[in-house]
């Protein structure tokens, strides 16, 4: 079996004061740096359909309103290597054309070139998924890709 698309074709990294966070069509990955040997039950994480929190270590690290909304019961975290924790959230909508420009309302945006390949990623995704005997992993895009590219449902097969 293959690897996902996401895995083949690599991330688009939005860079954070405590980590970084990416994004592919269905889920929001967020990766935070944590003191090292660092216990599970030094962690405590709120994940909500559109908010999130968390502290370490009595200190919060992260906390706000999602940029969109989530799958409350399948976001999940993970402390790996006692210094790094990992929150995976399911997108509520995972069209390509919902490409998150923040991670929340307000707070770590992608800057526009970031957000420009990200949107690119996720155009390449969908069309990895609409044509799965085809290898988009390495494939550039140009032209008219923002909210998803074009819809070619229409077109008879």
């Amino acid at each position: 079996m293959s690897a996902p698309f996401e895995e083949r074709s690599g991330v688009v990294p939005c860079g954070t004061p405590w980590g970084r966070w990416y994004q592919t069509l269905e889920e929001v990955f967020i990766e935070v740096q944590v003191p090292p040997g660092t216990r599970a039950k030094d962690v405590r994480c709120s994940l909500q359909s559109r908010h999130i929190a968390l502290s370490v270590q009595g200190r919060e690290v992260l906390q706000g309103k999602l940029f969109d909304s989530t799958i409350t019961d399948e976001g999940t975290w993970t402390l790996e290597d006692r210094k790094l924790i990992r929150i995976v959230l399911m997108k509520t909508n995972r069209d390509a054309g919902n490409c998150w420009t923040s991670l929340l309302e307000n707070e770590y945006a992608a800057d526009p070139w970031v957000q420009d390949q990200m949107q690119r990623k996720l155009t390449l995704e969908r069309f990895q998924r609409e044509n799965p005997g085809f290898d988009f992993s390495g494939a550039e895009i140009s032209g008219n890709y923002s909210k998803g590219g074009p819809d070619f449902s229409s077109l008879e097969k």
